[in-house]
Order: C-alpha cells, then sequence, then structure tokens
C-alpha cells in the first residue's frame, strides 16, 4: 500500500487474510509453502506471485529477527500492529473498499516521515535490521526519521548486530542505489551504525586533505558516492575509493598530509568489508579493480608504451569504468560536477593506440605457454615469469610480437635466468 499511495511502481502484491495457510492451499490451484510455519504460502496466479499471510501476531525474538511464537488473529488490525513503521501498517480491505490504518500511515507518507509502530524501542528490540531498514527508507524516499524513533537507533546497536551479514547488506544496496546515498550515509554515522557497518569508512571522520579538497575524508566519500550513477559497483567503488588515507596518511612539507599509495591500502580494507558483509566475488573484484587503479594521473608527455602499459594493467574494456570513478571523485573535491571533457585528450590517446591493434595482455602475445613448453618451461612460476617478460618487452616495442622474434627472446631470457637448462 505505501508505494501505491505515493504513486511509484509497484512490482509485488502481498495479501493478509483470516483463512489458514491449509485453506488456502485448497483454493488455489497453485499455492508454494514459502513459510507456512508462520501462516505464509505464496499464490501463484496470472503470473504473479502473491504472498499470502494469516493475520497473526507474534511474540519472543530471541535472535533479533524471527518471532519464538507465532499466533493466528481475528483482524487485520492485530496483525498490523506487529509491523516496523506505521507507513507500512497500512492495508486495503477489498470487502469493504476502504483503506485500513489504525497508526496514521497515511499521514506519515503526506509528511513524509518515517515513524515506528508504538514503541520504537520494542519495534527494533524485535527484529535488529528495522533500524537500518529506517535509514534505507529515509534514503530511497527522501524521507525524515522521526525523532523518537531515530533516538532509538543508537539503544539498539546491540540487537543490530545480531543481524546476519548477508540481511545487512542487501539493505546497504538499496541505500547506496538510492537517488542521493549520503542521505542515509549520514544517518548511519549520527546513530554510530556507520562504525558497526563499514568501521574503516567512518574512520575517515576528521581526516582533512589537502591542495583543493573542500572536505575531509568521509564527506568526500560520501560526496563521491552521490556523483557516482546507480550502479551498484560504482558507488561502492566511489564510496570506498579513500579508506586507505588514514592508515597511509604522513606529514609532508610545511606539515601538509600525503598520502602516498592509499588506493593500495583502499582496495586492501575494501576487500576485507565487502567479503564481510557476503558480497558476491565478482562483485569484489570489480570494486577493488577500480579502487586498485583510480590514481592515474596522464598528461600530454606521456608515450604510446605508457598508454600501452595502462591498458594492459586497467584492461581496454574497464577504461570507461575507471574514467567514470575518476569523474565521481573529481566531482567530490569540491562539490562541484567535474566536467567530463578533462578526459578527452586521454580518451583520445587511448582510441589511436586501440586503433594499432597492439598487444595489451598476455593473450595477445604471438606466443603463449605450448610454445614455451617446446623450448623447456615448465608450468609454473617459471613459465609465468617469461610470459611477464614478453609481454613488457611487446608494450615497449609492438613491432616485436611476432612468433620467430618471441621465441628468440624467450630462449635469452632463459639463459638470463638458467631456467630449462638441463643439469
Amino acid at each position: 500500500m505505501r508505494d501505491y499511495l505515493l504513486k511509484r511502481s509497484v512490482s509485488d502484491f502481498d495479501v493478509a487474510t483470516d483463512a489458514p495457510p491449509e485453506e488456502v492451499l485448497r483454493l488455489f490451484r497453485r499455492v508454494v509453502p514459502t513459510g507456512i510455519k508462520h501462516g505464509t504460502v505464496t499464490v501463484l496466479f496470472k503470473g504473479l506471485s502473491i504472498e499470502t499471510t494469516t493475520f497473526r501476531t507474534e511474540a519472543g525474538y530471541s535472535d533479533g529477527r524471527r518471532p519464538d511464537a507465532v499466533t493466528y488473529a481475528r483482524t487485520i488490525e492485530e496483525d498490523l500492529a506487529r509491523r516496523d513503521f506505521a507507513m507500512n501498517a497500512l492495508a486495503y480491505d477489498l470487502e469493504r473498499d476502504e483503506l485500513v490504518d489504525p497508526f496514521g500511515g497515511q499521514d506519515d507518507l503526506s509528511r513524509r516521515r518515517i515513524r515506528a509502530v508504538g514503541n520504537p524501542l520494542e519495534r527494533f528490540g524485535e527484529d535488529g535490521l528495522r533500524p537500518l531498514r529506517a535509514i534505507r527508507f529515509a534514503a530511497q524516499l527522501g524521507f525524515e526519521i522521526d525523532p523518537p524513533t531515530e533516538a532509538a537507533i543508537p539503544l539498539s546497536l546491540d540487537r543490530f548486530r545480531l543481524v546476519s551479514p548477508e540481511r545487512v547488506r542487501d539493505e546497504l544496496q538499496k541505500l547506496l542505489l538510492s537517488s542521493e546515498p549520503s542521505a542515509g550515509l549520514r544517518i548511519l554515522e549520527r546513530t554510530g551504525m556507520l562504525a558497526i557497518v563499514l568501521p574503516e569508512l567512518a574512520a575517515c571522520r576528521g581526516v582533512e586533505q589537502k591542495g583543493l579538497h573542500r572536505f575531509d575524508v568521509l564527506d568526500h566519500s560520501f560526496l563521491a558516492a552521490d556523483a557516482a550513477p546507480a550502479d551498484l559497483t560504482q558507488r561502492l567503488a566511489a564510496l570506498l575509493h579513500d579508506i586507505g588515507k588514514p592508515a597511509a596518511m604522513a606529514t609532508g612539507p610545511e606539515g601538509v598530509p600525503t598520502f602516498y599509495r592509499h588506493e593500495e591500502e583502499s582496495a586492501k580494507l575494501a576487500g576485507g568489508l565487502l567479503r564481510s558483509l557476503r558480497f558476491p566475488n565478482a562483485t569484489i573484484e570489480a570494486v577493488l579493480h577500480l579502487i586498485s587503479n583510480h590514481m592515474f594521473s596522464y598528461d600530454d608527455s606521456w608515450s604510446d608504451a605508457a598508454i600501452r602499459r595502462f591498458l594492459a594493467r586497467v584492461g581496454p574494456g574497464k577504461v570507461e569504468d575507471l574514467f567514470t570513478l575518476r569523474l565521481a571523485d573529481g566531482s567530490a573535491i569540491a562539490g562541484i560536477p567535474a566536467d567530463p571533457r578533462s578526459l578527452d585528450p586521454f580518451r583520445e590517446r587511448i582510441r589511436l593506440v586501440l586503433e594499432s591493434d597492439h598487444a595489451f595482455g598476455l593473450r595477445d602475445l604471438a606466443i603463449g605457454g605450448s610454445e614455451l613448453k617446446g623450448l623447456g618451461v615448465e608450468s609454473g612460476p617459471a613459465m609465468g615469469r617469461i610470459l611477464a617478460e614478453l609481454l613488457e618487452t611487446v608494450l615497449d616495442d609492438p613491432a616485436l610480437n611476432d612468433k620467430a622474434r618471441l621465441l628468440e627472446i624467450a630462449a635469452k631470457l632463459m639463459a638470463k635466468h638458467g631456467i630449462g637448462r638441463n643439469p
């Protein structure tokens, strides 16, 4: 009902009924007993999956998530009393053709307010994820959290710590994909939740920067997430790209802070955070690749060989993703959108190098492992070393990417490193 009343797109429908789940199973031909223990089944009807739950009340939440006991109720009002927020405690009575709103949820929607049903401490004690859900809804909908409800969040952090990483990840993703992630991220910080969910990011508060930077590292990171497109990889990379700065910080000339090679520390810390939140490996790999490479500094003095090395490191297919992160990073320096045209000279140089059809990775070399085996190089570190040096050679001089030339160079490298010699 919430999204319907807000005139937002509605993609799923939930039904509450006084009929027990066994009766629902008899009434419809295709029913999946998704949560029959707690009175919930899913009715498959005309292409829709309709979650259907018997009116119920709940008691006891020893694991901070699931009720210890479920009792069927007689009325929809009793059922709505167990919901998290008043704006979600709404139902439409199809038989009476009227809205059921016992807790003022419709008024909250008009006031753009998120307010717990009843006592917020009790609601948050029932499910430790609810405080994060409140913050996520605030970010997604552009709402404010009712002061008593927000005040209960810091008091509920111990309960929140019981929530599984997967559930936290799912809420964090939704928050980050909202139109203005920083709105939710700032609530996370002021309620103490950021230090639990993303502690290395929270540690960036008060870490001042140099030069044109107007913000400390944390505010810069928040603004970078806002400036990134609504893509999970980009938003995560933008948010976490500088979390290594506190560890990398040193004092330079005249007391100016420096952060040399902070991208390496940022990638390391980001990997730990994302793994702890059970993000998919593919997402983690993509995010860390962007963070590790975000500190490029192109100027027109770069040789073609330097551009080939950049492409070999980044990957030709990943350049635009990296440029997108660079623009988000640049926009967060002073809070002014970065000019995308600033990357055009580099983009043009890359285009010209790519058109020349050179080798940018091991698979582009004119020889591979099978040819090296023929020279007596065994699979393993030795072969990897030879291939890496051959790639470096070709990046310097693409004309050498010829089978005969590379075999000749490989033989010299083997002699230099004492590889493949018979005793």
